[in-house]
């Protein structure tokens, strides 16, 4: 998409697709290329009232920087008087969120293939020393071949140092973030950890009905595998070696790749339409 002069003039709306919590999300088509695309509104008096103008800059400088299969495309953006419009790779399998939860847990081998995907997505990131600080099944969309993508860099930071700022979501924070700790990347290798459990019984493993016993079974670590379906040695294995207090000891992304339960289960390709 080379126009670096886009307007809404240049897109036939189809239907709505989804929320977010600035706008609205359409279904578009580039009309000279025929191209689809997801076409994100983001309105920019609610810009105003949340004061959120310098994260959503950042969050297009960093998304438009990215070219992974694994990452969701940001071709361009754009604006008029009172709105944004960024023009998004179209994911058309929809939130996995909704799929995780249609289908209460996922498969091993559906499992070990998201997360082998997001690894490799995550470790292009870091190459480019962009921290995502915010994987959840809510973020992640599917394309049409079933591949997983990272869909929201609202709270990535492009950085070489340590950062302090608290941010993400509860059930998903790295215990140094909820001891306002310096962190890095490895708060990413935490969440894939989380999500690997998540995918296989369904819950995050220290969900509790106070955020702060989240926020103390975050901090102990107190990781418990439950008996109420099979889930295999070597999936715990990886989990336990993701969900470790101290993150200079957790797994790399690359030995997540080579960890065997990963080789034996995961789909090469990426994709799972099971």
């Amino acid at each position: 998409m080379p126009n670096e002069e886009w307007s809404l003039a240049d897109f036939e709306i189809g239907r709505f697709i989804g929320d977010g919590k600035f706008g609205k999300v359409y279904l578009a088509r580039e009309k000279e290329s025929g191209f689809v695309v997801a076409l994100k509104i983001i309105y920019k008096q609610k810009l105003d009232k949340y004061r959120f103008h310098a994260y959503l800059r950042r969050e297009i400088e960093i998304q438009h920087s990215l070219n992974h299969p694994n990452v969701l495309r940001l071709f361009a953006w754009f604006h008029d008087e009172t709105r944004i419009f960024l023009v998004l790779e179209y994911a058309a399998g929809g939130e996995l969120y909704k799929l995780l939860k249609s289908l209460d847990h996922f498969s091993e081998k559906r499992a070990a293939t998201y997360i082998a995907s997001l690894a490799k997505a995550l470790a292009y990131c870091h190459d480019k020393h962009v921290i995502h600080r915010d994987i959840k099944p809510e973020n992640l969309l599917l394309d049409v071949m079933g591949r997983i993508k990272i869909a929201d860099f609202g709270w990535a930071v492009q950085s070489n140092a340590k950062r302090q700022t608290m941010c993400g979501t509860i059930d998903y924070l790295a215990p140094e973030m909820v001891e306002k700790r310096e962190h890095d990347h490895a708060v990413d290798n935490w969440t894939l950890g989380i999500l690997c459990y998540e995918f296989l019984y369904g819950v995050p493993p220290f969900e509790a009905d106070d955020q702060y016993d989240t926020f103390r079974r975050i901090i102990k670590v107190d990781l418990v595998f439950p008996t109420s379906h099979y889930v295999s040695s070597e999936a715990k294995d990886l989990i336990s070696h993701l969900l470790v207090k101290d993150s200079s000891k957790r797994l790399s992304l690359q030995k997540i790749l080579e960890h065997p339960w990963i080789v034996r289960n995961a789909d090469p390709s990426g994709c799972c339409n099971e």
